[in-house]
């Protein structure tokens, strides 16, 4: 039958072969944009060119926008960057973090054709796990199985003394300093559940590198069911309370909260120019590939 990563590896190779594998054909470029390193000509800026492109020096000197034009890589390097904290345990249909197990080997394998390098960062803020990028189906499967360990257990909070949420800022710092000697595909797969002020680093981050974002949520995030009294506890925090989910005030504050929330972080993602994704635990995963392959290089800075 075969170990683990071995097993699930091939599930998502059977799932993705006849769905995928046809978009992935192509002499130098990949689903997503990739990013050459040789120079080759100059031309006017159009509305649609990236400006992290643009040639100051020529534009001033000729008063006009120019652009760099490269030439694309055969082979580019990618990285996964997973949210493994607390908060990704949560939902129904095995959680968050399995959805994001299984999108990131599928993306491994997806981003592998062709001899393309893939690594792997694993945060959480207990532990980091960085997984240098190699080709190949073994390094494949070597994700695979860092991924379906257990999440490193929460360090024990003080007594009194709430546990912080997860540190994005953390996360994405070690993304930039681990990817810094290349110009690299990155995937951010979270929940984005945590401590404020990660959208500058994420600006950073997208300065240097493609960057597509991927936002795992569960329903009842978006929408309380009504299930009455119940016991709600934060994954990250342990802080545990009783709530009437059947109290329409409180349906309708939580509301209010999670519209405001959704359009900050749409806002955030649009200051980034990254391309941003949002899949739900209750979605089929190869649909949701489809949509991000379609859409792929179409949020642009």
């Amino acid at each position: 039958m075969g170990s683990p990563p071995e097993r699930l590896l091939r599930r998502l190779e059977w799932r993705l072969g006849r769905r995928l594998d046809g978009r992935l054909q192509g002499a130098y470029r990949t689903i997503w944009h990739g990013a050459g390193v040789d120079f080759t000509d100059l031309r006017t800026y159009t509305a649609e060119d990236d400006v992290r492109h643009i040639d100051w020096n020529v534009t001033a000197r000729l008063d006009e926008p120019f652009v760099r034009q490269y030439t694309e890589d055969r082979e580019f390097t990618a990285w996964l960057v997973v949210d493994r904290s607390a908060s990704m345990r949560f939902g129904a249909h095995e959680g968050k973090d399995s959805v994001a197990t299984e999108l990131a080997v599928s993306l491994a394998r997806l981003v592998s054709q062709g001899g393309n390098r893939v690594g792997a960062i694993l945060f959480d803020n207990a532990a980091q796990r960085v997984i240098p990028p190699r080709t190949g189906r073994d390094q494949i499967l070597r994700i695979a199985h860092e991924l379906l360990k257990p999440s490193p257990a929460a360090k024990p909070k003080r007594s009194g003394t709430p546990a912080a949420g997860t540190d994005l800022t953390a996360m994405l710092n070690l993304a930039a300093k681990t990817t810094a000697s290349r110009r690299s595909l990155l995937f951010l797969i979270s929940d984005f559940i945590g401590d404020p002020g990660w959208d500058r680093p994420l600006g950073r981050l997208t300065h240097r590198h493609e960057v597509v974002v991927v936002r795992i949520v569960d329903p009842a995030e978006l929408d309380l069911p009504d299930l009455g009294l119940i016991l709600v506890e934060d994954a990250e925090t342990g802080e545990q309370l009783l709530v009437d989910t059947s109290d329409p005030l409180l349906r309708g504050r939580l509301a209010g909260e999670v519209d405001a929330r959704e359009t900050e972080l749409a806002a955030v993602m649009r200051r980034a120019g990254v391309a941003a994704h949002r899949i739900t635990t209750d979605q089929d995963l190869l649909s949701a590939l489809v949509r991000m392959v379609r859409t792929a290089g179409q949020v642009r800075r």
